[in-house]
């Protein structure tokens, strides 16, 4: 699956079009899920109205949670949803999108379509189909413009047995994010009890550009400790990370325990939380 993008142009009544991607994009256009966008532009399956008789609904996103990418391998993510048509639903089309306004090129920052169409099957109530798209995302090639990552919306298509075509473009939202990594290790190990010690990490996070993991600057993480012995662990301080993602503070070491740092994540990176790790206090 490679990145492309879905459109939609509303005038009179609704005509369903592909607009050309953005130069950046162009060399990771995908064929199969552009041809797929397009059919709902041709004569035959113009919507009666704006957005036609199939109404969406039910729709989850990941089982709910964040979408999060690493820089390899492939991610998949499921999306459930309900399609309700009393003429009936002959087939679905469902696209992740990410923007303001998917009438127009320039609103457009970014789109993902299914390798295979989402399988669909009616249930007891008549007219009512519960359906499944399976996105398929290889961050090393779908997601090579680092400004993607975010909110992302969900844009589902169909057809009635007649022929006829709707769709709407934000039936549910999600957020994709990039991966991220972060350590810590606490010196000197054993201590005194009641001497400092000095904690040092490094936050980093995906980069889909260059396909690596880099740096995170200026970002606040938590120090926590958790004592021998138990579950829990207690926030000391919070500390912002210097220009290359690294981490430095101290603190008095009191008790055997563990020593990590946790970072609460943005709108646009997943939190992470390095392993503990443990000082042995003399």
């Amino acid at each position: 699956m490679r990145i492309r993008v879905a459109a939609v142009a509303v005038s009179g009544a609704a005509v369903l079009s592909v607009l050309a991607l953005p130069v950046a994009a162009q060399a990771s256009e995908r064929t199969d899920a552009t041809t797929k966008l397009r059919s709902f532009a041709s004569d035959a399956v113009r919507p009666k109205d704006s957005l036609g008789n199939t109404k969406f609904s039910n729709a989850v996103i990941n089982g709910g949670k964040d979408i999060v990418l690493g820089v390899t391998g492939t991610k998949s993510v499921t999306v459930t949803y309900t399609a309700t048509d009393q003429n009936g639903v002959a087939l679905t089309e469902a696209f992740l999108w990410q923007g303001t306004d998917s009438s127009t090129t320039d609103g457009i920052t970014g789109g993902l379509g299914t390798d295979d169409d989402p399988a669909c099957t009616e249930t007891a109530t008549q007219g009512v189909y519960n359906c499944k798209a399976v996105f398929n995302i290889h961050p090393a090639t779908d997601m090579k413009d680092n400004g993607v990552a975010g909110k992302w919306k969900l844009f589902l298509g169909a057809w009635d047995l007649y022929a006829n075509a709707s769709y709407n473009d934000d039936v549910a939202t999600t957020a994709i994010k990039k991966a991220s990594t972060l350590t810590a290790n606490a010196t000197p190990e054993p201590v005194k009890k009641g001497k400092t010690i000095t904690v040092t990490g490094k936050l980093t996070r995906a980069n889909w550009s260059t396909g690596k993991y880099a740096g995170y600057a200026s970002q606040p993480v938590k120090l926590q400790f958790r004592k021998k012995g138990s579950s829990t662990y207690t926030t000391l301080k919070t500390v912002e990370t210097n220009g290359t993602g690294a981490l430095k503070t101290t603190t008095k070491a009191t008790v055997d325990g563990y020593y990590r740092y946790a970072f609460a994540g943005t709108a646009t990176t997943a939190a992470s939380t390095a392993p503990g790790d443990f000082v042995d206090v003399k």
